[in-house]
């Protein structure tokens, strides 16, 4: 997320540069941007350190104390790793992966269609009735 430049590039009195990245995302209006900083860092005349934040050219406040929406002013924002806007971008427009359709099912069939059948002379799956008891059999203790 940061990168410390070196010497080169640094406006007058800067000790250092260190390049941040973040991504934002607005949750009153779920605007969603990210933006790079230059972060230099300066010494004033009393010797107390401090930094510069800047924005394409521009000195702009810290987005890290009130960050603000480009969309609505709004000032609930979401402060992120860079790349997590883009990412969401790239999820959001990817083609959604649908499973194929299943195979023929055969439904199963009703009693009397089974009982017809076996009258009629077709062969197919022995049917079985079942009864509550047996089904409850396997819970049922023996008497001792």
């Amino acid at each position: 997320m940061s990168e410390t430049a070196g010497q080169t590039g640094l406006r007058a009195g800067a000790t250092a540069v260190v390049n941040e990245a973040y991504s934002f995302a607005c949750m009153r209006c779920g605007h969603g941007w990210e933006q790079s900083y230059e972060i230099e860092h300066h010494t004033d005349a009393a010797g107390h350190e401090f930094v510069l934040y800047v924005a394409d050219g521009k000195v702009v406040p810290s987005p890290l104390s009130k960050p603000t929406c480009q969309n609505c002013d709004g000032h609930v924002v979401r402060i992120m790793r860079p790349g997590r806007v883009e990412s969401a971008r790239n999820a959001a427009h990817r083609p959604h992966r649908v499973p194929p359709p299943a195979g023929p099912v055969e439904a199963p069939k009703a009693d009397g269609e089974a009982e017809e059948q076996g009258a009629a002379g077709q062969d197919g799956p022995e049917h079985h009735h079942w009864h509550l008891s047996d089904l409850l059999h396997p819970f049922q203790r023996k008497a001792s």
